[in-house]
């Protein structure tokens, strides 16, 4: 007959069981991905910073990272970039948005002129909204003084200038 059900002895009976081998494949393969690209996407110039107090402001997803180091070489991100293709290089990284953040870092034995000068270059080239990148400091009240946090990355402590 057409209209026959199956007996329950039948070989077609379902299966509930999920199976989360091929899932837990996809989950490792995601988590080496994510280890290896991690330690890319970082600033790996080596520069003693300042310490800040200031409150930390949110970094954007791309920041863009100028450092002066203690012999007043220029860095943006990782790349070695000399003073007067600055702009270019700049340009060429921003997709010539004037209006991109610098996270402007400097050493600790860098002078204040050099720095300045420094700003005014990124002045000169249109970008005004720089911020000065330095250490957090952490205080608690039975302290008598701040002391730096050991992070590895530093925070926006500081907006130098330009308009936000």
């Amino acid at each position: 007959m057409s209209g026959r059900r199956r007996d329950a002895d039948d070989d077609l009976s379902l299966n509930h069981e999920i199976n989360v081998t091929p899932f837990i494949d996809v989950m490792l393969v995601l988590l080496i991905i994510f280890m290896v690209a991690a330690p890319l996407a970082t600033v790996d110039v080596n520069v003693d910073l300042p310490a800040s107090n200031a409150a930390v402001q949110p970094r954007p997803d791309l920041p863009v990272y100028v450092t002066l180091k203690d012999d007043l070489s220029l860095n943006v991100g990782n790349e070695p970039v000399v003073r007067e293709s600055l702009g270019i290089f700049l340009d060429r990284l921003s997709e010539n948005n004037k209006e991109t953040r610098i996270f402007l870092r400097a050493d600790k034995a860098v002078g204040y002129g050099e720095l300045m000068r420094v700003m005014n270059l990124l002045r000169e080239n249109g970008y005004l909204k720089i911020a000065l990148v330095g250490l957090e400091v952490v205080s608690s009240p039975d302290t008598a003084g701040p002391s730096e946090t050991t992070g590895e990355t530093p925070a926006p402590a500081l907006n130098g200038s330009g308009n936000n």
